[in-house]
């Protein structure tokens, strides 16, 4: 097993409520829950996201921690927050990595697997 390691899902949630499709305004909430699966304590420090719409424009996100907090997770712990994005198209994707700092000083990246945003009722073609 891989001491340094983190494992990530992600729950999307069209928000009909937030969302304006006459212009051209679609949002979506996410949760993520991060689980510490390594055999040493860790601590996120910076987030990486990578969103796509449907038309194929791709905006890049970077910044410290995740909403407002460096999350220290020893081995089992987990973390789980909830946070938000808009697209210009109905449908897109999103996927990133966290940066993260292990207890020893070792450096490593969690991946976030790519994840679909996309509306109750719409196919992609």
């Amino acid at each position: 097993m891989d001491p340094y390691q983190f494992s990530v899902t992600v729950k999307p949630e069209f928000l009909a409520d937030q969302s304006d499709p006459k212009q051209g305004v679609w949002s979506y909430s996410y949760t993520v829950n991060i689980r510490n699966t390594g055999s040493i304590p860790a601590q996120l420090i910076a987030r990486h996201w990578i969103i796509m719409d449907g038309a194929g424009h791709v905006d890049e996100v970077q910044g410290l921690g995740v909403v407002g907090h460096q999350p220290l997770l020893k081995p089992g712990e987990t973390f789980e927050y909830t946070s938000w994005t808009r697209l210009n198209t109905a449908a897109g994707s999103m996927r990133g990595s966290y940066f993260c700092v292990a207890e020893d000083g070792t450096r490593f990246d969690a991946p976030i697997p790519e994840f679909i945003l996309m509306p109750p009722g719409v196919t992609l073609h």
